[in-house]
């Protein structure tokens, strides 16, 4: 027995410089989210994944990869900036339940609870909120070392007080081992400009070629259109 398989694909001329255009049109918005994502705090690269199959699915042939090289890390003034010079992630708690975020600026509540700009809890390495069981006046008095470990100076006994390990996983939820926290400094964007433009170049002329096609080839059916109205 002997089994023959195969794909046809056939289709309008015009549609195919169309359907280029708008692949081209998304993968130039992927490169302009990162240019605006430049200077923001926690933003990750985003690099667009062409299937093999794009020339005939379009848009839908175009996924998003996200590029967790470490991004611009600067430092603070604030004691409750906290950055990680590894891969991995902060774990906070939303209403959409737990989330990554490579955003470390926090804030404490009344109540010592530790939290994001957007007020959702930031989890431990046990998955619970940390919350402080003194708040200081001073935030000089609340110490992160390298390991996320929290502290927070007691007046009374005049010692550093441990209050929880700040979670830091990577995309899959594992806990990282050696996280590299660094407190009084913000992680900016991984993003190069520079590169964004050299790779946006390419992008623009085949858009532009393939504008030029379809450009002829509506001239052309108009040619034909008109020729077939003059005869008739």
């Amino acid at each position: 027995m002997k089994i023959n398989g195969g794909i046809e694909y056939f289709q309008n001329g015009m549609r195919v410089p169309l359907r280029a255009m708008q692949v081209q049109t998304e993968i130039m918005s992927i490169h302009n989210e990162n240019i605006t994502g430049f200077d923001k705090i926690g933003y990750q690269r985003q690099e667009a994944v062409v299937s093999s199959f794009t020339e005939y699915l379009g848009v839908q042939g175009i996924s998003k990869s996200t590029d967790d090289k470490i991004g611009r890390i600067m430092m603070t003034q604030n004691p409750l900036d906290l950055a990680i010079a590894n891969k991995g992630y902060f774990q906070i708690e939303t209403d959409a339940g737990v989330k990554l975020t490579r955003d470390g600026r926090f804030k404490i509540d009344k109540e010592g609870n530790l939290l994001t700009l957007e007020d959702y809890r930031v989890l431990s390495d046990a998955g619970m909120p940390i919350k402080l069981h003194i708040v200081p006046d001073d935030l000089e008095k609340i110490n992160v070392d390298d390991s996320g470990m929290v502290s927070v100076f007691n007046e009374k006994t005049r010692k550093l007080e441990a209050v929880a390990r700040v979670g830091v996983v990577d995309a899959r939820g594992t806990m990282v081992e050696e996280p590299h926290v660094k407190q009084g400094y913000n992680e900016y964007s991984n993003v190069a400009l520079q590169n964004e433009f050299i790779e946006m170049m390419p992008i623009i002329r085949n858009f532009e070629a393939n504008r030029q096609v379809f450009l002829i080839q509506n001239q052309n059916l108009q040619k034909v259109i008109n020729q077939l109205g003059s005869a008739s």
